[in-house]
């Protein structure tokens, strides 16, 4: 009786174990995984709000109905949208044909460079693909002083113009932006197989039908990218074109600098929501017929 009462008493507390709840004990691993990943998520988190707050805030200032910047303002208007193009419209026309022959002459020299320096092997290559990448490596403001000295050293020479002049400017802009062509070329042909070449040459195409018909197709998102990159990039200068215009040209971030030195509008802050809307749109059109993401930087 005694051990079928000890029995019975055990059986009574092993159900009450069984039904009382269990502390579930959580591997470190798991924990510092989780912090990890809490960190992360706040390091984004924080990276977005650094981006799109300035951003935020200048679409709000570019609707200030004041012609001073003042908090909270009295009103709202779109009115200094359409002041852009009376204030802005010579600068932003120069802009417009500046970042036009970066484009084209970046591309001229860019796309060939990037072929040769991906395909070919030869004596100096390496030196070559250091000097072409070189200029961004270099901070704007030594890099404009340079090319500023190096035009009056032409013109003093040569008894030439270049200095203030359009041709000036448009040489130095293809010297920035050459680079960035040179750099998405080389990355398009990384993952591309020669293969389509090697088969195209042997059943007979000239190498000007290979590089026109397999080569370049192959390279479109690297070209339209880099022909993007090119175009923002002298848009967007500063340090050169404040170095190099003169009164009959000046582009549209000298223009903006200028403005500034005598006016505290939100002027400003409109041209700066729409230059952000004419080059994301632009953004979005290339990547519908080009996906511009495939080019690795």
């Amino acid at each position: 009786m005694l051990a079928s009462g000890l029995s019975g008493m055990e059986r009574g507390m092993a159900s009450v174990l069984a039904r009382a709840p269990r502390r579930i004990s959580i591997p470190a691993w798991r924990l510092v995984a989780g912090a990890e990943r809490a960190g992360v998520q706040a390091l984004v988190f924080i990276g977005i709000a650094l981006i799109f707050v300035p951003l935020l805030l200048t679409l709000f200032l570019s609707v200030f109905d004041e012609k001073l910047i003042l908090f909270p303002p009295h009103g709202y208007t779109a009115a200094w949208y359409g002041a852009i193009l009376p204030n802005f419209g010579a600068a932003i026309a120069t802009s417009l044909e500046l970042g036009a022959v970066a484009v084209a002459g970046s591309l001229a020299l860019g796309v060939p460079a990037g072929i040769a320096l991906s395909r070919y092997r030869f004596r100096g290559k390496g030196a070559i693909g250091t000097l072409l990448l070189a200029p961004l490596t270099v901070p704007g403001i030594a890099l404009g002083l340079a090319v500023f000295v190096f035009l009056v050293a032409i013109d003093e020479t040569l008894g030439s113009a270049l200095t203030g002049s359009f041709a000036g400017l448009a040489l130095a802009h293809v010297t920035i932006t050459t680079p960035w062509v040179v750099r998405l070329c080389l990355a398009s042909l990384v993952n591309h197989d020669r293969t389509a070449e090697d088969a195209a040459a042997s059943l007979g195409a000239r190498p000007l039908a290979v590089l026109w018909r397999v080569t370049l197709p192959a390279m479109r998102a690297g070209i339209v990218a880099g022909g993007l990159f090119a175009f923002v990039i002298s848009f967007e200068n500063l340090e050169l074109a404040w170095f190099l215009t003169s009164p009959g040209v000046t582009t549209l971030p000298v223009a903006v600098l200028l403005y500034l030195e005598y006016h505290v509008d939100p002027l400003i802050a409109a041209v700066a929501v729409a230059q952000m809307v004419g080059i994301g749109a632009l953004l979005l059109t290339l990547d519908r017929f080009v996906r511009l993401g495939r080019v690795a930087l």
